[in-house]
């Protein structure tokens, strides 16, 4: 490279570029540990709440606080610069839906929905179902019916979560269990996608109360409107498992 070249290049501010995508439905330790082993960005001691504390947010539960994306950085970047980047991505996307939410929402303000959309994203991988999904726990939300989502479950379990949901855990009492309590678990558990924040403010409200996986390859439900519409779904997602080698 001549005098020249370099000159021109540090004029245009070309520097090698890193990325680390957060990926939808990673709790923030996922994000927080995939951030710490970057090879191009300096790690920081802070806890959660340090944290938080430093993004402007003091006392604010991380979980769901960052949103889901591919971040662009050169080395030597501080964990806080990405941090910061995608709590403010969230704060807009969140702010956004909200302003476009339907008129009789159930939901009292943007944190319900935040809440609500991180359980969208951990009930279902496809985005034809986001705004049906939430259509059901808005219903069961309004008829005082309990939630009765699993991945609630296994967020209030956290560590002792082994992988395997047993019915002994959805007897388990914790703040998070929509078994045992009424209405929404205190924080988001998971950091959900733009899609799942506009799904949570714009449901497609219809008869449905009740879901559960048919077990065909592409992770689709079966929804129902009665019990017996579902329990009948139930034992045939149970007896195809069973038929499975």
């Amino acid at each position: 490279m001549t005098s020249l070249e370099l000159l021109e290049q540090l004029v245009d501010g070309n520097v090698l570029m890193y990325q680390l995508t957060v990926v939808e439905g990673w709790r923030f330790a996922d994000f927080l540990a995939a951030l710490r082993t970057h090879a191009a960005i300096i790690p920081l001691d802070l806890d959660s709440a340090q944290i938080m504390v430093e993004l402007g947010s003091p006392g604010l539960h991380p979980e769901g606080q960052f949103l889901p994306d591919t971040y662009v950085f050169p080395k030597g970047t501080s964990e806080l610069v990405v941090l910061r980047s995608a709590h403010e991505a969230l704060n807009r996307a969140l702010e956004t839906a909200w302003q476009a939410r339907i008129a009789d929402t159930v939901l009292d303000d943007p944190y319900s929905a935040l809440i609500l959309a991180s359980i969208i994203e951990k009930e279902t991988a496809l985005p034809a179902e986001r705004r049906k999904i939430s259509g059901v726990f808005q219903q069961r939300l309004t008829r005082g019916m309990r939630l009765q989502t699993d991945p609630t479950v296994i967020y209030g379990l956290g560590e002792s979560f082994d992988g395997n949901l047993r019915r002994r855990d959805l007897a388990r009492d914790t703040p998070y269990n929509t078994y045992t309590r009424r209405g929404l678990p205190p924080t988001p558990i998971a950091l959900p996608s733009a899609a799942s924040i506009e799904a949570a403010v714009n449901p497609e409200l219809g008869d449905a109360l009740y879901f559960v996986a048919t077990g065909e390859p592409d992770g689709s439900h079966r929804f129902s409107a009665t019990v017996d519409e579902h329990n009948e779904a139930v034992r045939e997602y149970l007896k195809r498992l069973r038929e499975e080698p």
